[in-house]
């Protein structure tokens, strides 16, 4: 069982701070272009050539982001839930975004999958399958944050790197682990084993 309603959680963030990171429930933009930069140093050096899914791309501040940094993958596909910020996502970004829900949805097949804030209100079940399932679509790898510490919350979902890694050991998946740069946050790469 969901630990929370995500429309209904999101519905009111929104109707508080409207079609913004912090809407996005992001502590402010810069926390958001920061989880952002960690991720992307986990990924190749280029995108180019690549396709990625961003699961829970909220308004599609990550290809904005990419877009910014001149290095845009070549083909990008947002997926959300909400259905304002598929709305929103697709006028800002004229983008590929799906309406879709990673723990039930058939996913896109890409090269790369990225969970930024996108795990934030699920259970540890849940965590861990959208985990799996992002991996198992993905053909190089999946990058994504997490909150880190005990999982205390109603509303957030809290996780320990060796968690994280030992779910990596288990799909065979190269894992590379960054803390510190953020308070109380943790992003992971699960990597495909060359070969």
């Amino acid at each position: 069982m969901p630990r929370i309603s995500v429309h209904d959680f999101y519905d009111r963030v929104l109707a508080e701070h409207g079609d913004t990171a912090k809407g996005l429930h992001y502590n402010s933009l810069s926390s958001q272009q920061i989880r952002f930069q960690v991720l992307r140093e986990l990924m190749p050096e280029t995108l180019a050539g690549l396709t990625v899914v961003d699961v829970g791309c909220g308004f599609g501040d990550l290809l904005r982001y990419f877009q910014e940094a001149e290095d845009p993958p070549e083909r990008y596909i947002g997926m959300d839930l909400h259905e304002r910020m598929v709305e929103v996502a697709r006028e800002r970004t004229g983008a590929e975004i799906i309406h879709g829900d990673v723990l039930a949805d058939p996913l896109p097949a890409a090269d790369w999958y990225i969970c930024s804030g996108s795990l934030n209100n699920f259970t540890r079940e849940e965590t861990q399958s959208a985990v799996e399932r992002c991996y198992n679509a993905a053909r190089g790898g999946l990058v994504f944050n997490v909150l880190r510490g005990k999982d205390w919350s109603d509303t957030f979902n809290y996780r320990e790197p060796a968690e994280v890694e030992a779910w990596g050991e288990t799909l065979g998946a190269e894992v590379t682990i960054v803390d510190g740069y953020l308070f109380r946050d943790f992003s992971a790469a699960l990597i495909r084993p060359a070969g």
